[in-house]
């Protein structure tokens, strides 16, 4: 290889030549952004030029080149293994001074088009001195046969001659008129490049692998094209215009990597990841020599399931309408990591070794094996290697549907039956599992269930989750509720028992209308409402315990008719996921907080007698002496395992910061709620998986074609701490502005002397402290911050909190807090009674605004100050 210094002009002007863009290379791809960079070079250099200053030029990058298969002594061809994108938008912009001074200088313009352009002598495709890839060659050629108003204006090549014409004419404002030649000159004399050229006997393959392997600047799509098109010197260009080109334009670079991904796990890698598609493809090619035919069956292949993938991306295409409608729902359920199986019954079914009635069925086995475990809070940690292993292990001595249905219901599948779906139903919070979507597409085909002769459009109707009995109870509710308590039951316990179970939720367009109305009001909103299940519960006498229930037991039956359940007999693991959910969210109690029997129950879906009994006879359990009676009192039934080292547990409560009242009940504000306990504990594996996908791809969405990402970002991927946690799902669910914010503020916070404590298994959040953190019980926390789980994340003001703090008794003070974080820009806090709702709170990104971070610091050393001054006053 030979590498040396060039310009632009050197590079091309002389004898007829070609530099030809290979088939492998992606399409011509700078935004306005690289654009409006290069022309601010090319304006700096013309005016050093129009000053006759004799500075340095201005160095572009490089080419690496090589030669073409089709080079001839009297034409050399070259191939552009690297700095494609450069060339085109040269020649871009060279096409554009031409067409710009056509008509006042002609012979000027045809001189640029036969010194830069064009092979004045030659014809067809060898008549243009670069000459793109297939996809973007038709429109290039437009542009440098005629000017733009004569050609079509879509695509990036487009975009790009359309940029440097509108700065032409910028360039010739008679206020500040520039000298369009010296443009030309900056461009072709200024900017210099490094041509590095290979010989013919080079791998030019391994040239352009070693430039671009890194995963960095081309994709994993990007890398297997080049592998694969080099590989076909006969048989390129016709594969490339009959398959590739048409598959390329039918999906996005993300969704044709996915493609080839899936092909692999068709073909029965059940482990590959999609990151390493390249190299294992790579690597099924070369265990033997690889021919011509092989690579074009690959493609070919890769064409036709193209087709059927299309469908799961569009399920409208899908012509048979049951197919039509499961893959409409697991579409809208966002089920992507089911792919694998789809793909494999779609592919199935072209072959006719299935027709669209048991592809419907086997579908139906999906649907309800994601429904089912949503409904009953099975982990999603271990779904992709489920799904993936479906095609290398799905029985052949046996129809595929039927094969599917045995599969998923084996052990360790965790496909809940119709007795777990049932006590779920009726006793687990179902608000607070899967998301938004999910919650919201079950409620809907519960109601599609009823089978209305005039169904609701749900596509066209804007409706949203109601809480029938409300979060927020009002005295009406409270008095209702307290008739149907049992013994040892308060009012409040059972409303937290119940208030987001399935029984009590249903769909409504007047969400805002219904409010915390007492029933008598809901029932009249409801009686109006279109959906069947709302005119049921309107036709109700009363809204108390025992009517959420039945209307469960109600659900619960639909719910089994809808989703099949498991097959019996095939194996199943021991039913424990409910204990290790609460053991897991008692390991996260951060320092100064303590929960209920009651709450506990609520939040796994069961009751607090047999919390109390499990914890008692369940040695090693974290934190379980922090679990305490709804009045906050050690229960008298509490005992220490014998496993466990007994001692006093009130002091133990209160090495572990928890506070206690003169009548010796633990503080209530330091009580942790069932939406409380929620936040601490999250998802699993995949999720995180996903969390580290996504903060990286938001790099490189905000990096552009920056080459290596933020040490910050990778240091998020790379640790696993409480903090690190915290910052990979803000990084995923959050702008980089507020990222950034954040980061500030906990730095600012320690500052003031505070610290933060980040808790939950999965970074759910995070509280800013004061006090020292080596002294239990010794500080408290103003507010704390959630990443936000794909809501964005936001801001929680203690204040319920406050009320019990000698600091903050007073109510005015708590009023002062609240009043000066309502200076901030887009916030607008409410004060409420405490335990009539959740803590106020507003959103992360307000924090974008440099304004709002100094007015909330100036919030929080106001705070201190009082903190600081307790017992001074």
């Amino acid at each position: 290889m030979q590498a040396k210094e060039t310009l632009f002009a050197d590079l091309v002007q002389g004898r007829a030549q070609q530099f030809q863009v290979p088939l492998y290379q992606r399409t011509y791809s700078w935004t306005e952004k690289q654009l409006r960079q290069l022309w601010t070079d090319i304006l700096e250099q013309a005016e050093l030029l129009e000053s006759g200053e004799k500075a340095s030029t201005h160095f572009l990058g490089s080419v690496v080149l090589a030669p073409s298969p089709q080079n001839e002594a009297t034409f050399p061809r070259w191939l552009v293994v690297d700095g494609q994108q450069r060339l085109t938008t040269l020649s871009l912009a060279l096409a554009a001074i031409r067409d710009h001074i056509a008509d006042g200088e002609p012979d000027e313009a045809e001189r640029i088009d036969e010194e830069y352009l064009i092979n004045k002598r030659k014809n067809g495709s060898d008549r243009f001195r670069l000459l793109p890839t297939q996809a973007d060659r038709a429109q290039f050629a437009a542009y440098v046969r005629g000017p733009l108003s004569e050609q079509a204006s879509d695509g990036a090549v487009a975009a790009a001659y359309g940029f440097f014409r509108r700065k032409l004419v910028e360039a010739a404002d008679p206020a500040a008129p520039q000298d369009v030649l010296r443009i030309e000159e900056a461009i072709t004399s200024r900017l210099t490049l490094v041509a590095v050229t290979a010989e013919r006997a080079d791998n030019v393959h391994r040239i352009f692998e070693s430039l671009n392997n890194t995963g960095l600047k081309l994709s994993q799509a990007d890398l297997l094209r080049n592998y694969l098109f080099m590989r076909l010197p006969t048989r390129g260009e016709r594969i490339y215009e009959t398959y590739w080109l048409p598959l390329q334009d039918s999906l996005s670079n993300d969704e044709l990597e996915q493609l080839m991904w899936l092909q692999l796990v068709l073909d029965g890698d059940d482990r590959v990841r999609r990151q390493d598609l390249y190299a294992a493809q790579q690597q099924r090619f070369e265990r033997g020599e690889v021919s011509e035919a092989e690579i074009e069956a690959y493609i070919k292949e890769l064409y036709r399931r193209g087709a059927l993938f299309r469908r799961l991306l569009h399920p409208e295409v899908e012509p048979n309408a049951a197919v039509r409608a499961h893959l409409h729902r697991l579409d809208t359920w966002q089920a992507q990591v089911t792919y694998p199986a789809l793909m494999l019954l779609l592919d199935r079914r072209e072959r006719r070794d299935l027709n669209s009635a048991d592809t419907a069925r086997a579908m139906s086995y999906i649907e309800s094996f994601l429904v089912r475990r949503m409904m009953c809070r099975v982990p999603t940690n271990n779904l992709n290697r489920i799904f993936q292993a479906v095609p290398g292990q799905l029985p052949l001595d046996m129809p595929v549907a039927d094969g599917l249905h045995q599969l998923l219901s084996a052990e360790n599948r965790f496909w809940p039956d119709d007795d777990e779906l049932r006590e779920k139903v009726r006793t687990a919070p179902f608000y607070k599992f899967g998301r938004g979507h999910q919650r919201k597409l079950v409620l809907q085909r519960l109601e599609e269930s009823y089978e209305h002769p005039e169904p609701v459009d749900f596509a066209a109707a804007q409706l949203t989750i109601e809480h029938v009995m409300p979060q927020s109870p009002g005295d009406e509710w409270l008095r209702m509720l307290s008739e149907d308590v049992v013994a040892g039951e308060s009012a409040e316990d059972l409303h937290s028992r119940l208030q987001h179970t399935l029984g009590n939720l249903t769909l409504t367009a007047v969400n805002a209308e219904l409010s915390n109305h007492p029933f008598e009001r809901k029932q009249d909103l409801l009686q109006g409402s279109h959906l069947e299940m709302n005119r049921r519960i309107a036709a109700t006498e009363r809204w108390g315990a025992d009517e959420i229930r039945a209307r469960a037991d109600e659900l619960a039956d639909r719910a089994i008719a809808l989703w099949p359940a498991p097959l019996r007999g095939v194996g199943r693991a021991e039913r424990s996921r409910d204990w290790n959910l609460a053991h897991q969210v008692l390991a996260a109690l951060p320092h100064g907080t303590w929960t209920s029997y009651g709450d506990l129950a609520a939040f796994i879906g069961s009751g607090a007698q047999a919390v109390g009994n499990h914890l008692a006879n369940t040695p090693g359990v974290a934190n379980a002496y922090r679990v305490l009676t709804s009045e906050g009192k050690v229960s008298d039934g509490f005992r220490w395992t014998p496993q466990d080292v007994g001692s006093d547990v009130r002091a133990r409560l209160s090495a572990d910061g928890v506070r206690f009242t003169a009548n010796g009940a633990a503080d209530p504000a330091q009580r942790l709620s069932a939406d409380d306990l929620a936040l601490l504990v999250g998802g699993a594996e995949d999720d995180q998986a996903d969390v580290r996908e996504d903060a990286a791809q938001r790099t490189s969405e905000s990096q552009g074609e920056q080459t290596h990402a933020d040490p910050f970002y990778l240091q998020l991927v790379a640790e696993n701490s409480p903090e690190r946690r915290f910052f990979r799902q803000l990084a995923a669910d959050n702008s980089r502005e507020t990222v950034e914010a954040v980061r500030e503020l906990f730095a600012r916070w320690e500052g003031l002397g505070g610290w933060i404590n980040t808790v939950g298994h999965d970074s759910t959040g995070a509280f800013l402290m004061l006090g020292e953190a080596s002294a239990p019980g010794s500080g408290m926390s103003p507010m704390s911050l959630t990443p936000g789980c794909g809501l964005g994340g936001s801001v929680y003001v203690a204040f319920h909190g406050l009320a019990g703090h000698e600091s903050f008794t007073d109510h005015a003070l708590r009023a002062e807090l609240l009043r000066r974080l309502n200076e901030l820009e887009g916030v607008d806090l409410q004060e409420r009674e405490p335990g009539r709702g959740p803590d106020p709170s507003f959103q992360l990104s307000v924090l974008e605004k440099d304004r709002n971070r100094e007015l909330l610091v100036e919030t929080l050393t106001w705070f201190r100050d009082r903190w600081e001054s307790r017992g001074t006053d």
